[in-house]
């Protein structure tokens, strides 16, 4: 939405002063302060000097723009003149006419945050200049009225009140200028006297962290090769006492099996040990994988209820799960995710006596999150051994903690795990009354170490790169998913400083950008990514929730979208800003339509075209009138064999050359058949589900390459 607010017919040099002091007048109206007044008037005077000296006159309108803020003031100056010649060579700042319009050109696109030329709509150009307005201030229809009868009622100066009001303004600037710099002479001596003693302190800094750094390399080193050492012993200490217990060589008296049970008992104890310090040794070093998938909470549930029914050995304590809501989905490693709740589960059975026990999950307010809750009606902790007890080996003195020892090793390993995961852990508990365990784990897992490795080696994935400016989880994912196997691959990044440095270390050939960013301006950074000369030809793609697509496209977005982004649109856009249209076309020759339906699902990610025949002979006229880019052949059909099609395509010169996938449900009888099979197509495949997952891969390998865009 658009509000005029004056309008100016510039022809003599009358009209230019007017427009410099209409423009000081708007400016200081809608709340701008005194410096972006002078910068906004002389940004209008030089524009409309050019108007009336190039063009011959011309019109000057000032508008806002936008239903949201920070919302903008427009000014467009159209003239019917000839045109700007070299007009690239003008915006590059490489030429300049001898009237100095080239540089008045480069100095008002500097004072100005949106600054465009286009030619106007029969001859001549139009100059927009926009400006951000305060975001403590909003405009709508009554307000602009009242701005347009204040300017009515104020009367223009003279030619000499202008040039007096010039001059102060130009001797505020100096003033302010010589201020700013001596401020800058003294912060420099400060700097000088500060870097000294800073490179001193990290001298010293560099040191103690490389002592630091070698202690803790050689304690992971020690404790992963004695876990190692341990575990062969061990499991043959195990393996022994069951042999024992199980009466291999001859029946044990009750003593025996009291004491085989023990040395059993703890060695089952030393193994535990032994794999939480493996766990703890592989995070310190950063060698734990983590392996996220989608899965639903409820499921995951489901699982520990099995699993943990065993240590329910009394029947004064219950084990409660609260179902989680309908739909509860994550994205992450779910092996870990349960891990940390089985310590937690563990914990609570093992020092609550009687009571219950209860879990529970749910999403924090912003959806990032999912919190889960473990509290029992236990011994509790003392305030002050609450942060101790996530310290490796801490043990704490309680009669019911020395008749069920542990490694000392379980939460402090939940504490690592879930920081590996990107969330945290939390304890809220009172002596004698119970504890409450916190486990906040992101939905949606963002690998930090494969997100900088994406935004610095584009090599690393194959396609065209396209920055992703999200700051929600949930949003990045479903952009991810979105641009899966299209021929793009997303950088993404949630804030708009590691955009800028992604921008420094690529060029994406469109950038996707959310217009609420969490504490940031994306408006102003929209601004400077068509400001600059570097970015301002790549497409952007602006989605929010915020219904506000005029002003976005004011600014120069290329598109807008609103959220929930549709995954069709999403690709559309980004095909058609970058010309990237090209699909390939399969053909698809089978006889059974259940077998065509599930494989053409399979495909459903992938940009292809997918032509189809329900029999040999049917086959081998699409393939020779359409000429698919490959085809996926069915080895048994009742017209005719896949070996007899594919006989035919190759006798063929128009179809010789085509790519042949064969799928099949049947086994190949000999090793003669598959070689001669082999050695005609590109690959064989199987009908069974696994197969079907590759079916994708093969063929974009097959038609693209693993790196054709």
């Amino acid at each position: 939405m658009a509000w005029p607010i004056l309008t100016i017919k510039l022809t003599s040099e009358h009209d230019i002063v007017a427009a410099r002091q209409r423009a000081r007048q708007i400016a200081e109206q809608i709340g701008f302060e005194a410096q972006d007044q002078t910068r906004i008037a002389t940004a209008v005077s030089e524009i409309s000097r050019n108007a009336v000296k190039y063009a011959g006159g011309g019109s000057l309108e000032f508008l806002i723009e936008g239903l949201t803020v920070p919302q903008l003031l427009v000014v467009r100056i159209s003239d019917e003149g000839p045109g700007i010649r070299d007009l690239q060579k003008v915006l590059r700042g490489e030429y300049d006419s001898p009237g100095g319009m080239g540089m008045g050109i480069i100095g008002t696109r500097r004072l100005m945050d949106g600054f465009t030329i286009e030619p106007g709509a029969v001859r001549g150009t139009v100059v927009t200049l926009k400006k951000f307005i305060a975001r403590d201030r909003l405009y709508d229809a009554r307000s602009i009225t009242k701005i347009g009868a204040e300017l009515a009622r104020r009367k223009p100066r003279d030619l000499v009140e202008e040039i007096q009001l010039q001059n102060q303004e130009l001797m505020r600037a100096m003033s302010e200028l010589q201020k700013r710099q001596e401020q800058l002479t003294q912060v420099n001596r400060e700097l000088d006297d500060t870097n000294r003693g800073v490179v001193a302190l990290y001298a010293e800094l560099d040191e103690r962290a490389d002592h630091l750094r070698r202690a803790d390399h050689l304690k992971s080193r020690f404790l992963s090769n004695m876990s190692h050492e341990f575990r062969t012993p061990l499991n043959s200490i195990g393996a022994l006492c069951a042999l024992l217990l199980e009466n291999v060589d001859g029946e044990l008296n009750s003593e025996q099996r009291t004491q085989v049970g023990f040395i059993q008992k703890a060695a089952d104890g030393l193994s535990e040990l032994v794999n939480d310090l493996l766990d703890i040794a592989k995070v310190e070093a950063g060698k734990l994988m983590v392996r996220p998938i989608e899965f639903e909470v409820a499921l995951l549930f489901g699982a520990l209820r099995g699993m943990l029914k065993p240590l329910l050995v009394s029947e004064s304590v219950r084990l409660i799960f609260e179902e989680p809501d309908d739909f509860l989905t994550m994205y992450t490693d779910e092996p870990k995710v349960s891990q940390i709740l089985r310590n937690f589960l563990s914990n609570a059975l093992k020092f609550t006596e009687r009571g219950e026990v209860r879990i529970k999950a749910e999403k924090t307010a912003d959806g990032r999150a999912v919190v889960f809750a473990v509290s029992d009606t236990g011994i509790g902790i003392a305030p002050e051994d609450q942060e101790r007890i996530f310290e490796e080996f801490s043990q704490l003195d309680n009669p019911i903690q020395k008749q069920v020892r542990g490694t000392g090793l379980g939460l402090p390993l939940t504490r690592r795990l879930a920081a590996l995961l990107g969330g945290s852990v939390s304890v809220r508990s009172q002596a004698g009354v119970g504890s409450t365990f916190y486990a906040v784990i992101p939905t949606v897992y963002e690998d930090r170490k494969h997100s900088a490795r994406d935004s610095r080696d584009p090599g690393a994935q194959d396609g065209s790169p396209v920055l992703v400016v999200e700051d929600n989880p949930e949003d990045v994912y479903l952009c991810l998913k979105a641009l899966q196997n299209t021929g793009f691959f997303p950088i993404p990044v949630n804030n708009l400083g590691d955009a800028r440095r992604a921008l420094i270390e690529n060029t994406p050939v469109a950038i996707v950008l959310d217009v609420l960013l969490r504490g940031e301006d994306s408006w102003a950074f929209l601004a400077e990514l068509k400001r600059d000369s570097r970015t301002s030809g790549i497409p952007v793609i602006m989605v929010s929730t915020v219904e506000d697509e005029r002003k976005g496209l004011a600014l120069g977005a290329d598109a807008y979208g609103m959220k929930p982004v549709d995954r069709d649109w999403l690709v559309g856009e980004i095909r058609r800003l970058t010309g990237r249209h090209t699909r390939r076309r399969l053909l698809l020759i089978d006889d059974d339509e259940v077998s065509r339906y599930v494989v053409k699902h399979s495909l459903g990610f992938y940009e292809f075209d997918i032509l189809e025949a329900s029999g040999g002979v049917e086959g081998l006229e699409r393939a020779r009138s359409d000429r698919p880019d490959a085809i996926l052949l069915d080895l048994m059909m009742p017209d005719m064999d896949g070996s007899q099609v594919l006989d035919a395509l190759k006798s063929d010169p128009g179809t010789a050359e085509i790519p042949v996938v064969m799928i099949t449900s049947h086994p190949l009888s000999g090793l003669d058949d598959q070689l001669n099979l082999k050695s005609r197509v590109v690959a064989i495949v199987s009908k069974n589900p696994v197969s079907r997952d590759q079916f994708g891969e093969i063929v974009r390998d097959i038609l693209e390459g693993p790196n054709t865009p």
